[in-house]
């Protein structure tokens, strides 16, 4: 898979994101296929957030962002 096919893509958390550095695990669905990547994100996110691609490192690692983003709490 291109980058340009993974950003924009959402998944699952699987394995928690600790943030920064620290990756956790997330599975994106591709034509009914599930694939798994080290993610990335800045912040820690929980198994089973949805998240959003945002930036694809290669070798199987992404940056994810939790999606949707919830504004106005």
């Amino acid at each position: 898979m291109t980058s340009e096919t993974l950003v924009g893509r959402t998944g699952t958390v699987i394995i928690p994101i600790r943030g920064g550095e620290r990756a956790g695990e997330v599975r994106l669905l591709v034509g009914g296929i599930a694939h798994y990547y080290l993610a990335y994100a800045p912040a820690p996110v929980p198994a089973g957030t949805e998240v959003l691609v945002i930036n694809n490192r290669g070798s199987r690692q992404i940056d994810v962002e939790p999606w949707p983003i919830e504004e106005g709490l």
